[in-house]
């Protein structure tokens, strides 16, 4: 009896996993060719001038093409591109790098949400054991709350948060609006630190990044949108243990 895989299905397993395949070559690619070596405090320390006199001369452009990288980097699940949004907030300002940031973040995130979903979510989801289903499900029935949280709270790596929720089959919709709100009071702070970049590079400082999230100005709101984000969950919970047994 013959039991190999039909040419047919090959084919289609293989170009369901080309998009996959695709962006590994292109992280590994980037790796290869140098490219964490230009994003990060020293690139844009040391070439400060030459960007910001790029910037006045080619406003609209340059944006554009920042919030293309952005997408990219973000796209291709690159670590590094939270490095990105001080060069937005030292290029263009806290309210423009931090608006650039979240659309090429959310454009990006959205990306790879899509290509894990249609290559290996639909897959993953039929061998889903009862306790995963469960979970699925729990996660569903709450979507935007929990989507809204993992974004505020940089618990995991951003690009797990890209992947993980496309694995369970959120809505699309309540990815992009928690990703796109979810992220943006960590993006606005990090693009004030890029604002206030030139300052300390001219004070011959260093910036300090380290637990800059955790600093009571900084964190008591974004708690505070975390409780607000749980209270829809909260009264489910409340109304269900509430109703009458049938």
């Amino acid at each position: 009896m013959d039991t190999k895989t039909p040419p047919k299905a090959k084919s289609g397993s293989v170009k369901r996993f080309l998009p996959i395949g695709i962006i590994v070559i292109a992280l590994i690619a980037f790796f290869a060719l140098g490219g964490p070596k230009y994003v990060n405090l020293d690139t844009l320390k040391d070439n400060r001038e030459v960007l910001m006199a790029f910037v006045d001369d080619n406003r609209v452009l340059t944006l554009l093409g920042f919030i293309m990288i952005y997408a990219l980097l973000v796209g291709i699940s690159f670590p590094g591109a939270g490095f990105l949004t001080i060069f937005g907030g030292f290029l263009f300002g806290t309210v423009t790098g931090g608006i650039a940031t979240v659309m090429g973040a959310t454009i990006g995130a959205t990306v790879i949400f899509l290509l894990a979903r249609y290559t290996i979510g639909d897959s993953l989801a039929k061998k889903a054991g009862p306790y995963m289903k469960k979970f699925e499900q729990g996660l569903q029935e709450n979507e935007l709350s929990y989507l809204f949280i993992l974004r505020l709270v940089p618990l995991f790596p951003f690009f797990i948060v890209n992947i993980v929720p496309a694995l369970l089959r959120v809505k699309l919709r309540n990815y992009v609006l928690a990703t796109f709100f979810g992220i943006m009071p960590g993006t606005f702070v990090y693009a004030s630190v890029g604002n206030g970049a030139g300052v300390v590079f001219d004070a011959g400082e260093e910036l300090k990044l380290t637990g800059l999230m955790t600093q009571p100005h900084i964190l008591i709101p974004i708690i505070g949108l975390i409780v607000l984000a749980l209270i829809p969950v909260i009264y489910k919970k409340i109304k269900q243990g509430s109703a009458p047994a049938a």
